[in-house]
């Protein structure tokens, strides 16, 4: 069974335990959801303002494509900074950098130079400092030393609702802004939220790793390869999320369906980005039960198989409706078809909210279940895979998308689905995962 028996029953909305009993944690986590709503707010600005220039979906698809291997190379070396030196150290170094590349996009808009491979290269900055590389990988092994293990995955929700605002309120800001205000303005107001990130760094205690350390390199680099590879449960979580979004991903689609499926422009785009984030939140709003499941990796694998149903539904919807003439990122909703708006939006929400539980059930079983000396190191790799994985996806959904525009979504999702039940058959000890006795 998934609960203990005879346990108490928790309340169904979720629980800020977390933020009482740590007020380290607590600043933490105000200070990251702030900082990245504008993260976010930048993330779709950019998308809409190549799209914008190039009026191609591939070339929207390059702008992560472009990031990936500097984020890959920057997420390991963050994890054997995050198990070599004091974390909090770590952090602020990276949160200075990634504020400094904010800056410059911003200031790129100012002067009027629209060059997409300058757009390209300040995305790939802020993507290897903010986008869950540097700062990220820090945060996330300092996590564990603020919280006892029980209160993981209460703080794991808790991220959830943090990662829905930042996804609902960012993009749905950009739409709203880059419509009513242009770029500049855009992205000026995440220079002035991402400031709030040094808040929750700067007053975070000195966090060294415990244990044996090891000095950045290739052979620290070896160590986490090799705990890695006899640790099937954890690696078992980074294969199913690659899967899933490198297959499940269908958000470089959206400026197009915009345009030429569903229209509303801007508008649109900002509202499907924040749907997905709106069935996030929600999951984690009303996540307080999931503290009572024990079979973790049985929860993983069922809830990313709802997250590529989800998707394929979305290609349904954009299957079901007819291509029409094109339109401009500046139309607002009266150009909007409303019932398929509506159905997209619903099933981005779903996706949203599956991916929020399977999220949260793999952070708790790599914080619970890896050595602090190794956690920088598995968060490295664990956020390469996350940020990476959408990356590839972005590249799958730019060639399939020549074929049609529902195509990446429908043939997406059900890849997810059946390569999510060749894993779970193959990896019988992640189905049995029992969170009361964690086993990396």
């Amino acid at each position: 069974m998934s609960t203990p028996p005879g346990a108490p029953r928790r309340p169904l909305f979720v629980d800020l335990t977390p933020l009482r009993a740590s007020p380290a944690f607590a600043r933490l986590f105000v200070g990251n959801t702030v900082s990245g709503i504008g993260t976010q707010l930048t993330v779709v600005a950019v998308g809409l303002e190549v799209y914008d220039i190039t009026r191609s979906t591939f070339a929207v698809a390059l702008v992560g494509v472009f990031s990936l291997v500097p984020m890959i190379v920057a997420g390991l070396y963050g994890g054997m900074l995050a198990d070599a030196f004091d974390r909090r150290k770590v952090a602020l170094v990276a949160a200075v950098f990634a504020w400094l590349s904010t800056a410059a996009i911003a200031l790129h808009a100012w002067l009027g130079v629209r060059e997409v491979a300058l757009l390209y290269l300040l995305a790939c900055v802020n993507a290897v400092a903010v986008a869950g590389t540097m700062i990220a990988t820090s945060r996330a092994a300092i996590v564990p030393r603020l919280l006892p293990t029980r209160l993981l995955p209460a703080a794991a929700a808790l991220g959830g609702i943090g990662t829905g605002l930042m996804l609902t309120v960012g993009p749905a800001l950009a739409g709203v802004l880059v419509a009513g205000v242009g770029f500049p303005l855009t992205y000026s107001v995440d220079v002035v939220l991402f400031s709030f990130a040094f808040v929750g760094i700067l007053t975070l205690p000195p966090i060294r790793p415990e244990g044996e350390t090891s000095r950045p390199g290739l052979s620290s680099l070896a160590q986490g390869m090799r705990f890695l590879r006899s640790s099937p449960n954890i690696r078992t979580t980074f294969v199913v999320d690659l899967i899933a979004m490198t297959f499940g991903q269908p958000r470089v689609l959206y400026p197009v369906v915009g345009t030429l499926v569903i229209g509303g422009g801007a508008v649109t785009v900002g509202a499907l980005t924040a749907s997905y984030a709106v069935g996030s939140l929600l999951s984690s709003v009303f996540s307080g039960r999931l503290g009572q499941v024990r079979l973790q990796g049985r929860a993983v694998n069922r809830s990313i198989a709802v997250y590529g149903a989800f998707i394929a539904a979305f290609g349904v919807v954009l299957a079901l409706t007819p291509m029409r003439a094109g339109g401009a990122l500046g139309d607002g909703l009266a150009d909007a078809r409303p019932v398929a708006l509506v159905a997209a939006a619903i099933a981005l929400a779903g996706a949203g909210a599956a991916d929020n539980v399977s999220s949260i059930f793999r952070s708790t079983i790599l914080q619970a279940a890896a050595p602090d000396s190794m956690r920088g190191r598995l968060q490295g790799i664990f956020i390469v895979v996350v940020t990476g994985g959408p990356r590839l996806g972005d590249l799958f959904v730019g060639l399939v998308a020549a074929v049609g525009v529902a195509w990446p979504p429908l043939l997406g999702g059900a890849l997810v689905v059946v390569l999510l039940g060749v894993v779970a058959r193959l990896t019988p000890s992640f189905r049995r995962y029992d969170a009361t006795a964690p086993t990396p």
